[in-house]
């Protein structure tokens, strides 16, 4: 529906219900409906406030895309944001304008509901004022807000002091599809509950336990659960969210998701040993280039990898591999209907880094998609569970996923593959590893993969603003708290140790003061390479102000009176929240290290890397990371494409079995797959048969 369309019906809909309010004479609700009359004028004067800056944004938002057939940014998504509450707004209103004077019409109830989405449209209204000053400030076709002491930190005030509540409770996941709105109401109460009870002594899955007792009273009050998602979840420290983020890691859950996930013939966990390995050289294969294991923080380390494959190939059951898997994980397995007999060596391999805010999850959270790949492709899958910070932060993980890759290159033959073809795929964090690691690869002179497919991947590991980051104020998956400890945690400013020397291996573990210069040359060579791009900026953070009694502090704000942003008219104040969020902006240089947030990259350091396929959500506040790269690779004429799917969160790789939608975007990335893989999409009777035979 045209947008103008929207607005009149808006203006003419309330009008309805206000004269039918006014018709209507029920005493006993007499309270409840002049609450219902004011909410409906609130709502007509949001409408009309609202409608001229939806216009601006809709003449101008197409400047914005990567190109006439991929539109997608976050001023696109602001707008379809505030038509959808629109659209819930119509289709209550119309309810209780044919309803209110029936006996069994609930008044309490449809208030209760009409004043939950009229304070959604206000906090909106005031996101698109701060838009507004995006748009104004930022150079023609930039989405990100990089001006010191600009926008960013504005709405980072902002956000402090502003209501939420409304989009947790009532509203909740109004954005997204229909489909995923139950699972989000679960997944909302379930995180309210382990939060009441986080701080109690108990295991992960104790506290998952008792807080299944707890949760009925968030079901059957949502404005309980918004007050208490805003009160718990957005003031606990990033070990909660790890420790949340983790239950799927449960043998219970996992067990759960294995009963309808794709059978497979192999899936096996084993250890990477930290030793040299030895590589051609990508550029003269005569000559080889010696590649170590990871080091940063805690000296050399094996590295655990996941191996999936549909088929029982040559070389995965070689005894060379075996005497790497771990006894604990799962072993090679032969189900029922499957051949005995060993298929050949693929030619492709696909290595997969998992997403999870680099703090939390491994492979065996993202193995239902990955089987279900490995059949539909037909190929070996080795998937890394790299080290996570905040006690392994950058660059760790980088180092170990480039090292998994440059075994896999070498070892291919066990893993079932001759690697003609190589794909890295990853998701939110793990795209950014995908990008990175291949960047890796060509500085230090080894192949690179033949693609890279990154699903909704953080390429901006900074505090600048954008139009899509504006949605963290009301993303129940991915709030602007929880987005700014992952980039804490990662940049490693609050991380107070390293791994515990008995995890390591023995034989190459490092002293205390070895750790700490590295730890030292890490940071050092970071502000190095920082003066490089920006002198200016590195100048800035090389200041007296910062301590140097160990890394860089974040910034504080939970002990300040918020101050008000001067961009709204005089007539309107967003609603405000009694209680503010603890929030520390990460601020360290590190976050600006190109293999952190590969977007600030120099074009000598993307220039050379192979197709890159981003999939993306339109909903997703990292939306404008996947525009912005892709804008840049294709100006330097790097092979890339975007693809922008519709009503789907952050993350929705993982409930692929949830909707028709997320199956439908996770059929997009197999499909970009097989472009890098060269491979035509067989028949589903011929892939059947082949899983057979």
């Amino acid at each position: 529906m045209d947008h103008k369309n929207v607005f009149a019906a808006l203006q003419e809909v309330c009008s309805d219900v206000i004269s039918a309010l006014n018709g209507s004479h029920n005493s006993s609700n007499a309270d409840a409906t002049d609450r219902l009359l004011g909410v409906m004028r609130q709502i007509q004067e949001h409408g009309r406030a609202v409608e001229p800056l939806i216009t601006g944004f809709t003449a101008v938002y197409h400047h914005y895309d990567l190109d006439a057939q991929t539109p997608g940014n976050g001023y696109r998504t602001l707008v379809k944001v505030v038509h959808s509450c629109i659209i819930h707004i119509l289709q209550k209103a119309r309810y209780i304008a044919s309803n209110c004077t029936g006996a069994f019409f609930r008044m309490d109830h449809n208030m209760a509901e009409m004043d939950a989405y009229c304070s959604a449209l206000c906090q909106l209204r005031a996101l698109l004022y701060l838009a507004q000053v995006l748009l104004s400030d930022n150079a023609h076709g930039q989405l990100y807000s990089q001006e010191e002491g600009g926008l960013s930190e504005r709405f980072e005030r902002e956000y402090i002091s502003m209501h939420k509540a409304c989009f947790y409770g009532r509203c909740l996941g109004f954005q997204f599809s229909p489909s995923l709105r139950p699972f989000l109401q679960t997944v909302v109460i379930s995180m309210v509950s382990f939060g009441e009870n986080y701080k109690k002594q108990q295991t992960g899955l104790g506290i998952a336990a008792l807080s299944f007792f707890t949760s009925g009273k968030y079901v059957v009050d949502p404005e309980l659960r918004g007050t208490e998602f805003e009160r718990i979840t957005q003031n606990l420290d990033v070990q909660f969210w790890k420790t949340f983020w983790n239950l799927t890691e449960t043998e219970l859950l996992s067990s759960l998701t294995r009963i309808t996930s794709t059978v497979v013939q192999v899936n096996v966990i084993f250890t990477i040993p930290a030793v040299s390995l030895s590589l051609p050289l990508a550029s003269d294969p005569s000559f080889s280039v010696s590649m170590n294991p990871p080091v940063a923080h805690w000296g050399p380390g094996p590295v655990k990898v996941r191996l999936i494959s549909h088929t029982l190939r040559q070389g995965q059951d070689s005894a060379e591999l075996l005497a790497l898997s771990r006894p604990e994980g799962p072993q090679l397995s032969l189900p029922g209907g499957f051949s005995r007999q060993t298929a050949p060596l693929s030619p492709c391999l696909l290595i997969h880094f998992h997403g999870g805010g680099f703090v939390a999850q491994t492979s065996k959270s993202h193995e239902n998609y990955l089987k279900s790949w490995s059949k539909d492709l037909n190929v070996p899958i080795l998937s890394v569970d790299y080290s996570l910070a905040p006690e392994a932060p950058f660059p760790r993980a980088l180092e170990e996923c480039f090292y998994a890759y440059c075994w896999a290159l070498k070892n291919c033959h066990l893993l079932g593959s001759t690697a003609e073809r190589v794909c890295l795929v990853g998701d939110s964090a793990g795209g950014n590893l995908c990008i990175t690691v291949s960047m890796r690869a060509m500085s230090h002179g080894v192949r690179v993969p033949d693609g890279i497919v990154a699903a909704y991947p953080a390429t901006l590991l900074t505090t600048d603003a954008s139009p899509s980051r504006l949605l963290t104020l009301i993303d129940p998956l991915l709030p602007l708290s929880v987005l700014y400890k992952c980039i804490d945690a990662y940049a490693g400013t609050s991380c107070q140790s390293v791994k515990p020397a008995q995890q390591l291996d023995t034989l190459v573990a490092l002293g205390q003061d070895t750790v700490k210069l590295l730890t030292n040359f890490a940071q050092g060579a970071t502000n190095w390479f920082q003066t490089l791009l920006d002198p200016k900026a590195a100048a800035a953070s090389s200041s007296p102000t910062t301590s140097s009694n160990g890394p860089s502090p974040s910034k504080s704000h939970s002990v300040e009176k918020p101050q008000e942003v001067k961009e709204y008219p005089d007539n309107f104040e967003p609603l405000r929240s009694r209680c503010l969020v603890d929030i520390r902006t990460p601020c360290t240089p590190i976050m600006k290290n190109p293999f952190v947030s590969p977007l600030l990259a120099p074009d000598s350091l993307l220039k050379g890397l192979p197709p890159v396929h981003i999939v993306a959500s339109a909903l997703d506040a990292l939306l404008d990371d996947s525009v912005m790269l892709a804008k840049k690779l294709r100006k330097m004429n790097q092979p890339v494409t975007l693809t922008v799917v519709e009503d789907l969160p952050h993350g929705f790789l993982s409930l692929l079995q949830l909707s028709k939608e997320t199956q439908e975007a996770s059929d997009i990335c197999v499909k970009r797959i097989r472009e890098v893989f060269k491979q035509e999409e067989l028949p589903a009777d011929q892939r059947q048969q082949e899983g057979l035979n």
